[in-house]
């Protein structure tokens, strides 16, 4: 009774789990040609890739009967190991992409219960993808598959430029509008709007590639006030008595310079002499008070980028 329990309950169990598999891999065959199957695929509702790659492991401990090896092998089976793992770890990097919109995982990204942030910085090493050129240019047009950017280096920049670049993107495309990504205003914990803010301030450090991106997206490079804005000023502030003018030329332009944006209304500035200076609270004075200004003063505020001022 127990000899027949096995049989029917185990035995003839798994043979038909085999059956099943084979003849679902072998339809696979006769429709693409190749056992070439993604980890994560699966036919209608059976998991064939992770069918494979089990069966891979039998074939690596030495437990498959050779029968079945045989019959695999008519079907083109790869047994390669280095593949094996390759395709497990390219189904939870397709499952990154398909959350984030990218490859250029950090480091501690994790998918599928993988490490992909590390295994993509693997990749991205001298011979990462194997010192084999036929394997290595093969993982290369699938990765490339899935995001043709997934190896930044080749393209002159780094992965966190990527990453940050696809999270503007994103924002962009969600319907968020330039002005609106402030520093502050993030995406999968990025902080585009700082980053943003660095890219218009160092746009003549990136290259012909970056700007032409960033340039696609609707974004310029920061505004430069003419050297001459704070001397105009000063004559201006001086023909009318007061410095105050001056003073808030001097930060807004100090501002603008180091962060490459308007300042919100809540910013104080600190001045070379050590003092304050409410610059955000300033700016909406002299837009309230716009009528008592004289030309040069509106040349000056819009020389420094001030909108209403132009």
């Amino acid at each position: 009774m127990i000899a027949k329990w096995i049989k029917f309950q185990i035995l003839d169990t798994e043979r038909q789990d085999w059956t099943r598999g084979y003849d679902t891999a072998r339809r696979y065959f006769d429709r693409e040609g190749s056992l070439d199957v993604p980890y994560e695929h699966q036919e209608g509702a059976y998991p064939l890739g992770r069918c494979l790659s089990d069966q891979r492991r039998a074939y690596r401990a030495g437990t498959m009967p050779s029968t079945r090896t045989d019959e695999l092998e008519e079907l083109g089976m790869i047994w390669d190991t280095a593949d094996t793992a390759f395709a497990e770890n390219l189904a939870a990097a397709r499952a990154y992409y398909a959350e984030a919109g990218t490859l250029a995982a950090p480091r501690h990204a994790t998918a599928l219960d993988k490490p992909v942030g590390q295994w993509l910085t693997n990749l991205r090493r001298p011979d990462g993808l194997g010192k084999n050129p036929e394997r290595a240019a093969r993982r290369a047009e699938q990765l490339t598959a899935i995001d043709p950017d997934w190896n930044p280096g080749q393209l002159g920049w780094t992965v966190d430029w990527q990453r940050h670049y696809t999270g503007l993107t994103a924002l962009l495309a969600s319907g968020a509008g330039l002005k609106e990504i402030v520093p502050g205003v993030t995406h999968h914990g990025d902080d585009i709007g700082r980053w943003l803010i660095r890219q218009r301030r160092d746009w003549t450090r990136l290259n012909e590639e970056q700007r032409r991106r960033l340039g696609e997206a609707g974004v310029k490079p920061a505004a430069r006030p003419q050297k001459t804005a704070a001397r105009v000023t000063e004559k201006a502030g001086a023909a009318k008595g007061s410095d105050a003018f001056t003073r808030g030329v001097t930060a807004l332009q100090q501002y603008i310079e180091r962060e490459g944006t308007m300042p919100g209304r809540g910013h104080v500035e600190e001045l070379p002499d050590g003092t304050e200076h409410r610059t955000g609270v300033w700016i909406g004075n002299q837009k309230a008070r716009r009528d008592k200004l004289d030309a040069e003063q509106f040349r000056t505020l819009a020389g420094l980028g001030v909108e209403w001022a132009a």
